[in-house]
């Protein structure tokens, strides 16, 4: 269930902003895309799983400030990580 070593190097690989980048908000925004969609899959075969589906909602209530601050700040970016990662707003 947990994103595994490899697969968070890669997507801060792919979403990086420098060498040395792991933290700005595109990397935490694609890092977090890729948990709520391993909970959503989970999350359709558990459907009693309350408990995960607030770790869920907390984790899209987290990408939607991140993203309402990365448009706030550069819109550019905003437009290019809602673009990259297809989701919807």
């Amino acid at each position: 269930m947990a994103i595994t070593k490899e697969r968070k190097q890669e997507l801060i690989g792919g979403y990086r902003r420098d060498t040395k980048d792991t933290g700005s908000p595109e990397v935490q925004i694609a890092i977090l895309t890729n948990r709520i969609g391993d909970l959503t899959e989970h999350l359709r075969t558990h459907v009693k799983d309350h408990a995960s589906r607030r770790g869920l909602l907390m984790m899209v209530s987290r990408r939607r400030r991140l993203l309402d601050y990365l448009r706030r700040v550069t819109p550019q970016r905003y437009l290019d990580i809602i673009r990259r990662l297809e989701i919807r707003k």
